[in-house]
């Protein structure tokens, strides 16, 4: 990814994000030190005991390394998540972000430590139910574990996403999928227990604001194209999402016409 501006590279984006959902990316703007930091804080984290990691959650720590590499790990991360979604809104015809739409693309934004500890028997048990996100986007820093699944279209083959240095991985969200009005696809995917081995990751979600309404962009409305979702509170679609079991991508059904 170190020539933005390269056609090919965007085309490579706007496939991937058309016929896959999930992609890798390398040679992006996020030093790869910063990225080793922030899985090593996050294994050290979780190797504590419970009373320990219960201090981190004081607003006032001083001692609190994780969250300064984490914040550290977002911050360079915001550049690249700028430069992906550009290149997506161009894939729409949509060349120019202003202040309103980057708010709506990218108004909120966290993320999670997640820890996934040696399961005794890991084909009985699942690390995360098969899901699409509601965001925007979720860029995800994997450790070199593995155990990340996709699926492929509708059927029932999973593709491993294999850890690579110094890589992320983008995930197109149900937000993007609305907002393109189904030009780019969420995908479902899960996380499969390790039977050896603990594994952790650390995603960033991009999200519109809760008070904010999403649909097919009015660009893409206003050059001809039939929408085929309705306009929805961002919050609501949300709190849909959570009230049930993860079940695929049923969830984007609360938007559709």
């Amino acid at each position: 990814m170190s020539n933005w501006e390269d056609p090919e590279v965007a085309k490579s984006i706007g496939d991937a994000a058309s016929k896959w959902g999930f992609f890798q990316i390398v040679n992006h703007d996020v030093p790869v030190e910063v990225l080793e930091n922030v899985k090593d804080a996050t294994y050290r984290f979780f190797g504590q005991p419970a009373e320990v990691k219960n201090k981190y959650s004081e607003e006032h720590s001083s001692s609190n390394n994780v969250r300064e590499q984490v914040l550290d790990y977002m911050k360079k991360s915001e550049v690249v998540i700028k430069q992906l979604l550009q290149v997506l809104m161009k894939g729409l015809k949509v060349n120019e972000i202003d202040e309103t739409k980057e708010s709506l693309l990218m108004g909120s934004t966290r993320t999670n430590l997640n820890y996934y500890p040696i399961c005794p028997n890991p084909e009985l048990t699942v690390g995360v139910g098969r899901q699409s996100d509601v965001s925007t986007l979720m860029i995800l820093l994997q450790d070199q574990i593995g155990g990340l699944f996709v699926r492929k279209n509708q059927g029932d083959n999973w593709i491993h996403i294999p850890p690579i240095k110094g890589s992320l991985v983008i995930n197109i969200g149900d937000a993007l999928q609305i907002m393109s009005n189904g030009r780019y696809r969420s995908v479902e995917h899960r996380v499969v227990a390790n039977g050896s081995k603990n594994r952790i990751s650390v995603p960033i979600f991009v999200n519109p604001r809760p008070g904010d309404m999403i649909g097919p962009l009015p660009e893409l409305v206003e050059n001809g194209e039939e929408p085929i979702y309705k306009k929805v509170l961002y919050s609501d679609y949300v709190k849909h999402f959570f009230r049930k079991a993860h079940d695929g991508k049923k969830t984007i059904e609360f938007a559709e016409l």
